[in-house]
C-alpha cells in the first residue's frame, strides 16, 4: 500500500494587526479602508459622532431608538421594503448606541457591494422617522427593560453603574434608558437628534474585505459621497468623576439559588501607557479558565463555573480624561456567597503580597499575542477593532502597537498594573441574589459597609 507522504508545516509568516488607508470624501466624511485578501464578506462601520452625553435631559435612550429606526424606512423605501432590499443583498445591517457614539455595521458578499452601500448611505441620508415605526420600536424598548432586571448580570450592571457615577453624568444611567424616559420619546425627539448628530463631517466609515477589482472611490462616491450636512459645532464634555469607597451593595433577590457578583471601580482609558499591563495583569487574574480567580473559586473550591475580570473602555480623550470600568464578574451558589468572597479577597491580597509568577505572565502574553491571528480572520473583528480605535481618539496602529507592548511587558510590571487595578479596599462590589441568605455572611468579611436595596 502507498501512503502519500506526511504534510511538513511550513515557515511562519510575521503576522501584525492590519494597518487601514486612511482618506476623506469631498464631503468630509473619513473613510478607512483595509484590504483583506480571501474575505469576500465585507464588513463596513460606520461610526456617529452621537454619544449618549449628547441625549437631551429627559430623554435618555432616544439614540437608542435612532439607532434602530435607521433601518426602518427611508425616503425611498418603507421599512419591509428596506428590509426586502437588504435580503436581496444577503446583508445584515445592525445598530446600537453607546456613550462613545451610535454605530452603523453592515455585512455584505462583496459582490453586492454597491448595492447595499447604497441602502446603508439612504438610511443614513434620509431615515423616515415614521411616526407608527418610532412607536413600535418604543414599545419594544419598553417590553425589554423588565427582561433585563430580571436578569441577573444587567441588573449588576445597571447597579454598579449607578453607585459608581453622580446621578448627574449620563454613565450613572441605563444606556437604553429606563422606562420612564423612553415612554417620552416620540418621532419628533428622533429627528431632532438626527439632525443635531448625524452628518458624515464627524462621522467615519471603516470597510474591511477583498476588495480585489473593486473601484472603491467609485463605489463610494455613487453611495456614502452623496450625504450631505454640515459640521456641528463642538459639544462641552462633562467631567467624568466616580465613588469607588469600598463598600457592597446587595440587590435582594428572595428565594435566589445563586448570588450574581460585580465587583467593579473606575481606572484609566487605553490612552495610559498602563493599559497594556493593565490588560496583562487582569488576564493573568481572571482571563481564562487557568487564571488565579478561577483556579481557587473553579477548581479547588467549586464554587462557580467562571469568573472573569477585564477592563472596558467606558469613554476616551486624547487628553487622558477618558475612563474604563475595572470589574471582576461571576457566579456563585447561595450558601457559598460569603467564603467565596472571602477567597476571592485572599487572591487579592496575595497578588499585592507575591506578585504574578513568570510562568503566569509567559502564559498570558503567548495567550493574548498568539491568538491574535486567528482572533482577527474575518474582516467584521477587524472593522470593529478599526472603528473602537476612531470612537476612543486612538492611531490607526494603536492595536499592532499594542501587542508589541504586551510582549514587551514584564512580570513585575504586570502585576503593579493588577494591584492597583484591583486594590482592596476601593472596590465597590454588587451581589444580586438572597439577601437574607448572604447579607450577615458578607457582612462578617469586612469588606465595605453592606447595604441592601429591592429590585
Amino acid at each position: 500500500m502507498t501512503f502519500h507522504p506526511q504534510p511538513q508545516a511550513g515557515t511562519a509568516k510575521p503576522w501584525a494587526f492590519p494597518a487601514p488607508d486612511r482618506g476623506t470624501l469631498d464631503n468630509g466624511l473619513t473613510v478607512l479602508r483595509c484590504h483583506r485578501p480571501g474575505q469576500q464578506v465585507v464588513a463596513v462601520e460606520i461610526s456617529l459622532d452621537a454619544p449618549l452625553d449628547a441625549e437631551p435631559e429627559g430623554l435618555d435612550g432616544v439614540a437608542t431608538i435612532m439607532a434602530r429606526a435607521l433601518s426602518e424606512g427611508t425616503d425611498k423605501h418603507s421599512a419591509e421594503e428596506f428590509a426586502a432590499e437588504l435580503e436581496r443583498c444577503g446583508a445584515t445591517l445592525d445598530a446600537h448606541a453607546d456613550h462613545a457614539g451610535v454605530r452603523v455595521s453592515l455585512e455584505v458578499p462583496v459582490s453586492r457591494l454597491l448595492k447595499a452601500l447604497g441602502l446603508l448611505a439612504e438610511a443614513l441620508r434620509a431615515p423616515a422617522f415614521d411616526d407608527s415605526e418610532v412607536e413600535r420600536l418604543v414599545r419594544n424598548r419598553l417590553d425589554e427593560i423588565p427582561h433585563e432586571m430580571a436578569n441577573p448580570a444587567r441588573r449588576a450592571a445597571k447597579e454598579l453603574s449607578k453607585q459608581l457615577f453622580p446621578a448627574s453624568l449620563r454613565m450613572s444611567r441605563p444606556r437604553q434608558g429606563s422606562e420612564e424616559t423612553v415612554a417620552r420619546i416620540d418621532a419628533a425627539g428622533v429627528r431632532a437628534f438626527y439632525d443635531a448628530h448625524v452628518r458624515p463631517p464627524t462621522a467615519t466609515a471603516v470597510i474591511v474585505g477583498d476588495l480585489t477589482g473593486v473601484d472603491l472611490d467609485a463605489v463610494l462616491a455613487e453611495t456614502l459621497g452623496d450625504w450631505t450636512g454640515d459640521t456641528a459645532e463642538s459639544r462641552p464634555v462633562p467631567a467624568i468623576t466616580a465613588d469607588d469607597t469600598g463598600r457592597v451593595i446587595i440587590v435582594d433577590r428572595p428565594g435566589a439559588v445563586q448570588t450574581q457578583l460585580l465587583i467593579g471601580r473606575v481606572g484609566p482609558d487605553r490612552h495610559d501607557r498602563v493599559w497594556p499591563a493593565q490588560v496583562l495583569g487582569a488576564y493573568c487574574l481572571g482571563g481564562t479558565l487557568t487564571s488565579r480567580l478561577d483556579r481557587v473559586l473553579r477548581e479547588e473550591k467549586g464554587y462557580t463555573y467562571g469568573v472573569r475580570a477585564f477592563g472596558q473602555v467606558l469613554r476616551s480623550a486624547p487628553d487622558g480624561t477618558g475612563a474604563s470600568m475595572l470589574a471582576i464578574s461571576g457566579s456563585v451558589d447561595t450558601p457559598n456567597t460569603g467564603p467565596a468572597l472571602d477567597d476571592l479577597w485572599k487572591v487579592l491580597r496575595t497578588l499585592a503580597a507575591e506578585g504574578l509568577t513568570d510562568a503566569e505572565r509567559d502564559v498570558a502574553v503567548q495567550n493574548l499575542v498568539g491568538v491574535a491571528p486567528l482572533k482577527y480572520e474575518t474582516a467584521a473583528s477587524v472593522a470593529s477593532t478599526l472603528v473602537d480605535q476612531v470612537e476612543q481618539h486612538l492611531p490607526d496602529d494603536y492595536q499592532a502597537q499594542l501587542y508589541v507592548r504586551l510582549a514587551e511587558t514584564g512580570t513585575v510590571e504586570a502585576t503593579a498594573a493588577a494591584v492597583s487595578a484591583f486594590p482592596q479596599d476601593r472596590l465597590v462590589t454588587v451581589l444580586v441574589g438572597d439577601a437574607s441568605a448572604i447579607e450577615e455572611p458578607v457582612k462578617a468579611l469586612g469588606i465595605g459597609e453592606v447595604t441592601v436595596v429591592t429590585g
